[in-house]
């Protein structure tokens, strides 16, 4: 069964930070790179950074040098931390594998404030 739990999102002022975690099921943690997505009011839902099974990390050209995005194969568990981060970011965050698979999780809310 496909379980994504995501959590730590809240309301921060511009250049705040925030660290957001995703808990997955093993079976679909492990074996594959696991992604960040986001979807900001009224727009679709989009790629923010992924990291591969061996650590190997890659990240959108609008959020580089500003998330690090991590995980812990023991805990099954996705990291995403987010440092300087702009009104622009405010968005749904969403945890999935890369290629993103169904269902995705409920996500968890970053609002931004200028």
């Amino acid at each position: 069964q496909v379980q994504l739990v995501e959590s730590g999102g809240g309301l921060v002022q511009a250049g705040g930070s925030l660290r957001l975690s995703c808990a997955a099921s093993g079976s679909i943690f492990r074996p594959n790179t696991m992604g960040w997505y986001r979807q900001a009011p009224g727009k679709q839902r989009e790629w923010v950074a992924s990291i591969a099974t061996g650590g190997w990390t890659n990240y959108a050209d609008s959020v580089k040098g500003r998330f690090t995005i991590s995980r812990d194969n023991a805990k099954s568990t996705l990291y995403l931390q987010m440092e300087g981060l702009k009104p622009e970011y405010t968005a749904v965050y969403y945890c999935n594998t890369r290629p993103p698979i169904r269902p995705w999780g409920h996500g968890t809310q970053v609002t931004v404030s200028s």
